[in-house]
């Protein structure tokens, strides 16, 4: 039986997983990473620890599965988005990589508007500029750290920094390149036009491929390490999210889906580049060949939960943090919190916009406060929902839901009533490495498409529908919601610089 191999270098773990030819996961083992935030709002890790990760989790997958090395017949490679790793021409990491929730190029998102222009940016690009894209922590490099940007030879993101250690080869799939903001979205290419308005230099940047090509394949002395066998081809992949919306099926326009893990994100398929008004919402490449997409992000979702947790109530587990909070009644008498714990990027983006509750009196217990943390994210998610709506995509009739979050029934009813649409649970929790492993078995030939290979480990398991009553309720909370951000957002900015 061939197996595959789906590696994820997320923010929190580098996991590794084995895919059937029949969909099953076998196996799958996950190693933790450490963040570091050396200043407010800053977001770092070493490139190295990845490596240590990844070489971790496949050598326990491996053990885990019992499987032969000679079974494993592709290499499938997702992770974290916008990541700036640089390297130097020996292949040395120049500097701690700035992950995609740092937030400190919000002048240099500045300069990239006044330089280009708005319109010429979104046309061009599909998107904005947000701290969180590449290029603009590349011109902060620039401005801040000049030494650093001299010695400057490759730039990678952060799963494409394992793709060169597995292969030596330097390559990325379209839909991670796209998150650069230096992607043609119609041609799909590195843009001349960016890469010379901003002195990027071509060379710098590695080849793009499509999900399922074959980027390299692994090395005789990496294949020893790992306990693979030398030869395996890796395929490009995609970034988390356009790995995970092929984890879930979500490849075709028209099936949307909802990430609810440490960012929250609301996914469409398109057959066409298609772009939000002043590029308010992302639009990228898919993972899938000859398909684009379109997504609203929030950096705090599941991440919301997790600080409240580890902040107020650690040592708890998530099933007692949770207990009570079903009985609350929508709206929270009055209590709203706003998740914008680390900026936010759609639909405000702000990387200024700080995390608040509000409306809180002697009434309001933990259950209360939990379950505002919940419909505060639930919120968020409507805002993001309602971009892509407006920005011409249809209204979903059901949408699919993955992630950590997914786990939590009360969470998953919040959001249906909030959202006014039935959410349809994905069967299997692995997330991106699932959709990398499939685009693997692509580029190997296990299934002769990405239909095929859909149909083969896309599996549903039930629906949670609205609730008409608390759908009605929820319409003075979202309301409420909206208006603090608006009201709140110059209290922000003070000091903020």
């Amino acid at each position: 039986m061939p197996f595959l191999l789906g590696i994820d270098v997320s923010t929190t773990a580098s996991k590794a997983l084995l895919l059937s030819d029949s969909g099953e996961v076998v196996a799958s083992q996950a190693a933790e990473h450490e963040i570091n935030a050396p200043r407010p709002l800053w977001s770092e890790q070493e490139p190295s620890m990845w490596w240590e990760a990844v070489q971790t989790s496949v050598a326990g997958v491996m053990r885990k599965a019992g499987v032969g090395a000679e079974a494993v017949v592709g290499i499938g490679l997702t992770g974290q988005m916008h990541g700036l790793v640089l390297l130097d021409k020996s292949g040395q990491s120049i500097r701690p990589a700035i992950l995609w929730d740092d937030q400190r190029s919000a002048r240099e998102c500045n300069d990239i508007r006044e330089m280009i222009g708005l319109d010429a940016l979104v046309r061009e690009t599909g998107n904005d500029a947000f701290p969180g894209f590449t290029l603009p922590k590349l011109m902060w490099v620039r401005n801040n750290e000049p030494g650093n940007y001299a010695r400057i030879a490759h730039v990678l993101l952060p799963k494409d920094y394992i793709r060169y250690r597995l292969t030596g080869a330097f390559g990325t799939d379209k839909a991670g390149a796209g998150g650069t903001l230096m992607l043609g979205l119609a041609s799909r290419g590195w843009s001349d036009l960016i890469c010379d308005s901003f002195e990027v230099d071509k060379n710098w940047l590695p080849q793009s491929y499509e999900g399922p090509d074959v980027t390299g394949v692994l090395r005789d002395d990496v294949a020893d390490q790992l306990g693979l066998r030398a030869g395996i081809p890796v395929v490009a992949g995609g970034g988390d999210q356009a790995a995970q919306a092929v984890g879930v099926g979500a490849v075709h326009p028209g099936v949307v889906a909802l990430t609810l893990g440490t960012s929250g994100v609301v996914f469409a398929g398109t057959d066409q580049p298609l772009t939000a008004p002043n590029g308010a919402a992302h639009a990228f490449p898919h993972a899938v060949p000859g398909r684009w997409h379109m997504m609203g992000v929030m950096l705090s979702a599941a991440g919301s939960l997790r600080w409240y947790h580890d902040t107020f109530r650690q040592g708890t587990s998530y099933d007692e943090l949770l207990t009570g909070t079903d009985t609350v009644v929508p709206g929270c008498q009055g209590l709203s919190f706003l998740p914008y714990l680390s900026g936010e990027r759609t639909p405000h983006a702000d990387p200024n916009v700080r995390g608040a509750f509000v409306g809180l009196t002697h009434v309001h217990d933990a259950a209360h406060v939990t379950r505002a943390v919940l419909e505060g994210v639930a919120f968020g998610l409507r805002d993001n929902l309602d971009l892509l709506t407006n920005s011409g995509l249809p209204r979903p009739d059901v949408v699919r839901v993955s992630g950590g979050g997914a786990r939590s029934d009360v969470w998953l009813q919040i959001i249906a009533d909030v959202m006014d649409v039935p959410l349809a649970k994905v069967a299997s929790t692995e997330g991106a490495a699932v959709g990398a492993a499939m685009l693997a078995g692509i580029g190997a030939a296990v299934w002769p498409s990405i239909d095929a290979a859909v149909s083969a480990c896309v599996r549903l398991e039930g629906e949670v529908h609205p609730d008409a009553g608390n759908v009605s309720a929820y319409g003075e909370p979202l309301a409420r919601f909206r208006s603090l951000y608006h009201a709140l957002a110059p209290t922000f900015r003070v000091g903020a610089d």
